[in-house]
């Protein structure tokens, strides 16, 4: 056990995580040069597309002896749960901070993170070869946050590797060895599992107590069920089966369970013959912050999109799915989300990894509504508001935004945030260029575009982070938009009743854009309750049906439109107007 050392490396989106795993792959040769390739740990297509880290990745390397087991984790605010529980399985943390941002909004976040779990952290300095880097000045920021020496800060250029190899050293020396008895029984944290299609359920865990090897019995704790272990073995690119996981490893293991919802990630595993007394705290439940609509494109999909999210929701942790119905779409699932960004990987990777194309509705966020009658109902839909006259009031839920800028986009960032109905908390200089802004704002009015319109105006630099605070009573109304006199509820939004006519506007017009033309005309239509607050009228598409009368009476005209136009009003009674994914997509990215 003291050969053995845990750790996993945080901080700020693009700040250079992947790539430092990269260059300790490389020095440990852990991989041959011919398999070596950029940010190598993002095996997903769709990370090296975007360029981000979306789930953690653990590997083993072997260094002057000791065994180093190195969990890469995400950057982004939407993966921060993928964080949590890479920091629950190690004993230390490399802090990454870029040289030319200096310490923003996740760094922090994710530092608190790992001092609240005790973990020892090693600063690092990345990007110094950079011709825009200021290593002092952001030396000092790291100093003021850690309490460190300057000089135990290592400055280094992860894509180039200069001042790499002393980090290795560093993790040896500094970060201890994991805690706990081999003696005792086994005890195991579950922190992340994957499906395959072939082997079932495979489980990567760490060892707090006693070991496990091939052929033990053993028992999931907080689903109670036994079974027998098929192979155990150690995280490397690929997974090396070997015969035994000591206490303070990390490794997988296969038991042959082909149902998803028997493995849970936070459980723990133990023998069967000598269980261990206490299961081990896992992590605490996530709670979703944006809630949308998930509906196959064919109806009769519904089962096997059914089997496909519980798949999806072994690799994913954070997402959480019930069924819902919608008379628009059919069958279908209430999802929940970290975010706008998770919400967009989710619906890609379900394309990608399961070949299945889903409808996404309009996100929203949760709402707790309190009836005439004194209940509390949570709403995650709007089809779910109980009537107008019951309703005694709505509550919100409310977030601390912590904002890092440069001091030029001040003014910009704070009228951003005022524009969405945020209160200034408290602003604080961290240096003489440098800003924190903390606002309190409605979950609602980050959903949309928020970060994104942040990134614009702020050229980039802003940083976001934020936590839910309370609930406070808000002026919401349901905005229903109609299609043809019928409403379509998978467009329905809450809104604030502020922002309801002009949203009310541009979903219109958005939706006229979108929707094809059909043999008769189509009223969009926005209404809150039976008022209709703005409307836009698809034209139809017109047949010449004079074209075969030239000449001759006017009567014999009249009466080939009279006919059309009687054909038209039935049609547009029994008509049906299809809509569009494009049309729910736009929405989302609907200019405020």
């Amino acid at each position: 056990m003291n050969r053995i050392r845990n750790f996993c490396i945080i901080a700020h989106i693009d700040h250079g995580k992947s790539t430092l795993a990269d260059r300790l792959l490389e020095l440990t040769s852990t991989l041959s040069a011919r398999d070596m390739e950029n940010q190598v740990l993002d095996d997903m297509d769709l990370e090296k597309e975007k360029g981000i880290t979306i789930k953690s990745h653990a590997i083993q390397m072997n260094y002057n002896g000791y065994r180093l087991n190195l969990i890469d984790t995400p950057g982004h605010v939407d993966f921060s749960y993928e964080v949590s529980r890479s920091i629950a399985a190690c004993e230390g943390a490399l802090l990454v901070v870029d040289a030319t941002q200096g310490v923003q909004a996740q760094t922090i976040s994710n530092l608190y993170m790992a001092i609240d779990h005790g973990l020892e952290i090693i600063p690092i300095l990345n990007k110094i070869d950079m011709d825009s880097a200021q290593p002092d000045i952001v030396a000092d920021e790291i100093c003021d946050l850690l309490g460190c020496d300057p000089d135990d800060i290592f400055r280094v250029s992860a894509r180039t590797g200069e001042g790499v190899p002393p980090i290795l050293d560093a993790i040896v020396e500094k970060i201890p060895a994991p805690k706990g008895d081999p003696e005792a029984p086994l005890q195991a944290l579950i922190f992340d599992s994957v499906f395959n299609s072939f082997r079932g359920v495979i489980a990567y865990f760490k060892v707090s107590n006693g070991s496990v090897r091939k052929g033990d019995k053993v028992k999931f704790v907080a689903t109670g069920m036994e079974y027998e272990v098929e192979e155990v073995g150690s995280l490397k690119m690929k997974l090396m089966p070997g015969t035994e996981v000591g206490c303070g490893d990390v490794g997988y293991i296969i038991t042959g369970i082909k149902s998803a919802v028997e493995v849970k990630v936070g459980d723990t595993i133990t023998h069967t013959a000598r269980p261990c007394e206490n299961a081990i705290a896992g992590f605490e439940e996530v709670k979703p912050m944006v809630f949308a609509g998930m509906y196959p494109v064919q109806a009769d999909k519904f089962e096997e999109l059914r089997s496909v999210l519980e798949k999806f929701q072994l690799n994913d942790a954070s997402f959480v799915y019930e069924p819902e119905s919608s008379l628009a779409l059919g069958s279908g699932f209430r999802c929940g989300f970290l975010g706008l960004l998770h919400l967009e990987i989710v619906q890609e990777r379900l394309y990608r990894e399961f070949d299945m194309d889903v409808i996404t509705t309009v996100p929203n966020v949760s709402y707790k509504v309190y009836t005439m009658q004194g209940e509390v109902l949570d709403v995650h839909n709007p089809s779910g508001l109980p009537a107008p006259t019951l309703i005694d009031h709505i509550e919100e839920p409310y977030i601390r935004a912590q904002i890092i800028s440069k001091t030029e986009f001040f003014g910009p960032i704070m009228k951003l945030c005022l524009d969405r109905r945020g209160t200034l908390v408290s602003q604080h200089y961290i240096t003489a260029d440098r800003v924190e802004l903390n606002y309190d704002m409605p979950l609602s009015e980050i959903v949309f575009d928020f970060y994104d319109k942040l990134k614009t105006i702020s050229k980039g630099y802003a940083s976001f982070d934020y936590h839910i605070t309370q609930y406070r009573p808000a002026k919401l109304v349901k905005l229903d938009i109609l299609l043809n006199g019928e409403p379509a509820d998978a467009l329905s939004t809450l809104i604030h009743e502020d922002n309801a006519y002009t949203f009310g506007r541009k979903m219109c017009e958005k939706l006229k854009d979108l929707i094809p033309r059909q043999q008769f005309d189509i009223p969009i239509q926005a209404a809150i309750g039976a008022k209709i607050i703005a409307r836009e009228t698809v034209k139809q598409v017109r047949k010449d049906v004079t074209a075969k009368c030239y000449g001759g009476d006017v009567t014999r005209k009249r009466k080939l439109l009279e006919k059309q136009k009687e054909g038209k009003k039935r049609m547009r009674q029994i008509g049906t107007v299809q809509v569009p994914q494009s049309a729910f997509m736009a929405v989302l990215k609907l200019d405020s």
